[in-house]
């Protein structure tokens, strides 16, 4: 009778362990409604004022540095055609499945997001990729336009 009770609570425990254990599923759902109200957070509405003096316009400068890195990327979905020399890099991760994440996001707001891998492991999120430096320039710009949250946005020179 006393080996049955063990038998019995050695299962329970092991059943109790078992199922606290949290899934790879549970924390994606987590971690993309996470992502999603960080970014569906409305700005506050700026007061609308009006002013009577003449406007000026001014480019803005672009002495602000931007980070550029190069080294040796391939896509992990193996189509290395799309990568093409410079690329915009809007993420870094060591977890892949961050990174996945954050390209479903970008590729359901029309970008051809790529999501690559270096030598050393890390993953990189590919928001475009382009064969001239311009054109890069160009669609960094617009892409910190549409999204505040990728100021650190860099350049990647695929060797």
């Amino acid at each position: 009778m006393r080996k049955n009770w063990i038998w019995g609570l050695s299962l329970l425990l092991i059943g109790s362990m078992a199922s606290c254990k949290s899934s790879q599923s549970a924390y994606r759902a987590a971690y993309e409604k996470a992502q999603e109200k960080k970014i569906e957070e409305p700005a506050p509405a700026p007061a609308e004022t009006v002013v009577t003096t003449p406007s000026t316009t001014t480019t803005p400068s672009t002495s602000t540095t931007v980070r550029e890195q190069s080294e040796r990327i391939s896509a992990v979905d193996g189509n290395d055609a799309l990568l093409k020399e410079f690329n915009v890099i809007v993420g870094s991760f060591r977890q892949r499945l961050n990174a996945q994440s954050l390209c479903e996001r970008l590729r359901k707001d029309g970008y051809p997001a790529i999501l690559a891998q270096n030598a050393a492991g890390w993953y990189r999120v590919v928001a475009c990729s382009f064969d001239n430096r311009p054109a890069a320039v160009q669609a960094r710009e617009a892409l910190q336009a549409r999204y505040p949250q990728f100021t650190d946005a860099w350049f990647l020179i695929n060797k």
